[in-house]
This record gives structure tokens, sequence and C-alpha cells, in this order.
């Protein structure tokens, strides 16, 4: 099952292209690329692995 997250702005997050990761810290932070509305990480990390086919 593929993992999604709606955000905020009404962008459907699906894909790894869908976000923004900052590295900055100790741990990855992820956001919408549309908007920077932060992304749950759970969620991020399932979606950073998915690429459109």
């Amino acid at each position: 099952m593929a993992a999604t997250h709606q955000c905020i702005c009404g962008k459907a997050i699906r894909y790894r292209q869908d976000l923004t990761v900052d590295r900055s810290g100790t741990t990855r932070t992820w956001a919408c690329v549309d908007c920077g509305t932060p992304v749950p990480s759970g969620v991020a990390e399932r979606i950073g692995h998915q690429y459109p086919s």
C-alpha cells in the first residue's frame, strides 16, 4: 500500500519529488515542496522511498 499525505495547502504528497528535506540537524526534517509545511517523519520516510513509475 502506497503512503500518501494531504498537506494543508491541498497538495497530495505521494512521491519523494513532492518533499524537501533538511539535513542540517541531527535528524532529517521533511516539508511540502509547495508551501514548506512540515510533514510527519514517519509518513515522510515512507513517501521518500516512492518514485513515480
